[in-house]
């Protein structure tokens, strides 16, 4: 597939043929989690020279941001970098550079959101999109950096409140919210063009931030999501809309296990700039443990998304916890010599799929597979790094959006996350689509989110 990165022709057959294959895997949430390699060094040259890449019309500067680029011009040369200053351009959540890349009007985005099938019906405003590259950090807790989507509507309120939109499973780098205007784009302009500023971030080791990424390390993914906050904060004061502070956290698939630890982060005090008002995630898989895994023995999980996410999720999580020595202690020949190249970021679900056999049974080895249905050891480790972000009590109400058709993270997730909210005094109704597949489940769960945090905002 080639992903399509033109700012322009929302509607086209293309996309929605794009979106209609990619409805296994591209904002899949992980099977046995939840749910690569350009060095793309997210840094400021780099951006520049994106922008120097797109359409004339894409490229005609942002008023905001040509104001904003002058007066920090202005003052930097009147002020002359200090000891604080260099420590704190080092700092996590530091913003290294904004780079536009949408602009659009109220009927470019209803257009776009309904192209995927989903109700404009809160579509409000046109919005302007930028990419923001900031510093981060690695699991291990090294410098990096990694880059997300700011979009900021062009109308509401002047301060804006912050929706945290964290996506799904993305192989390719070029998927994630800050490059391609894909699945990953829906959210954002659903919730931007309603009136809010949206944070979505690409995660570590995708869209052009260096490096693969960490699938399924929660905590990476959180602390990638809360530093884009941070980036987002000082972005949108530059571009003249300032936050808030008040943040509604949300998330698909992968993104929404993150959105639950993000939203635990935040109520726990992670920054002190952000208040969290909600939390509204979508078919997240909650509880690997005992709700993804079982899943993918009992025929709950389709067989194409069982063997990706499980191929994706044992090769990322192999470079973090000791799964296995050789890929040939996991993966049977020929999958043992190609399933980690597979999974460098430059890959497409189209193009991996097709490499991978048909079953669990055909990809994986005997002794592996049993080892699947009886966790232990680095596997057990590793599922229960990541499960757990329901257990604790909210200040905020939560929903949590499901459907009892979905074979990629099924609805036990949700119940299972619901039930350890409650046994902490906490109700957290689980909606359920009914018979809608994954992604279907986003699309009809989005707009209601979007009225639900209306409803929430009103009340304060």
């Amino acid at each position: 597939m080639n992903n399509d990165n033109s700012r322009t022709g929302y509607a086209t057959s293309g996309r929605r043929q794009r979106i209609a294959r990619r409805t296994t895997a591209a904002a899949a949430a992980m099977v046995l989690a939840a749910l690569g390699v350009a060095p793309a060094v997210a840094q400021q040259s780099t951006d520049q020279q994106s922008t120097d890449r797109q359409p004339t019309a894409q490229r005609s500067t942002d008023p905001q941001l040509s104001a904003q680029r002058s007066t920090d011009q202005r003052s930097t040369a009147r002020q002359p970098a200090t000891a604080p200053d260099l420590r704190a351009a080092h700092g996590r959540g530091t913003l290294l550079s904004i780079t536009p890349v949408a602009d659009l009007d109220r009927a470019d985005v209803a257009r776009f959101l309904a192209s995927g099938g989903m109700d404009t019906a809160t579509v409000r405003h046109g919005l302007r999109g930028y990419r923001l590259t900031y510093r981060t950090v690695t699991p291990q807790g090294a410098p990096t950096t990694a880059t997300g989507l700011l979009a900021l509507p062009k109308g509401g309120p002047h301060r804006l409140d912050l929706v945290s939109d964290t996506h799904g499973t993305m192989a390719h780098r070029d998927y994630a919210p800050s490059v391609g205007e894909d699945f990953g784009r829906f959210a954002p302009y659903l919730h931007a063009s309603a009136g809010r500023a949206v944070a979505a971030p690409d995660y570590l080791g995708l869209g052009k931030g260096p490096g693969r990424h960490p699938y399924m390390d929660t905590k990476s993914s959180v602390t990638a999501s809360l530093d884009m906050l941070r980036a987002a904060r000082t972005a949108a004061r530059r571009l003249g809309r300032p936050l808030t502070g008040d943040v509604y956290a949300s998330g698909f698939s992968q993104g929404g296990q993150v959105a639950m630890a993000l939203g635990k982060a935040l109520d726990g005090g992670a920054d002190r700039h952000f208040e969290l008002r909600a939390i509204a995630p979508v078919s997240g898989p909650y509880d690997i443990e005992h709700a993804e895994t079982p899943a993918l023995f009992d025929g709950r999980v389709n067989n194409i998304s069982a063997v990706f996410y499980m191929s994706y999720y044992l090769t990322a999580q192999s470079r973090l916890h000791p799964l296995y020595k050789d890929p040939s202690e996991a993966f049977r020949k020929p999958y043992a010599d190609i399933v980690d190249g597979l999974f460098d970021s430059e890959h497409t679900e189209e193009e991996i799929i097709p490499a991978l056999p048909a079953t669990l049974k055909e990809l994986l080895t005997d002794d592996y597979y049993r080892r699947l249905q009886h966790l232990s050891g680095g596997l057990l480790d590793a599922a229960r790094a990541q499960d757990g972000n329901c257990a604790w009590k909210p200040d905020v109400p939560v929903r949590l959006y499901s459907s009892s058709g979905d074979t990629d993270v099924p609805i036990a997730n949700a119940r299972n996350c619901a039930a350890d909210l409650a046994a902490r005094g906490v109700d957290a109704p689980v909606v359920d689509q009914g018979p809608a597949d994954h992604n279907t489940t986003y699309m009809k769960s989005g707009p209601e989110i979007v009225r639900w945090f209306d409803t929430v905002a009103a009340r304060r």
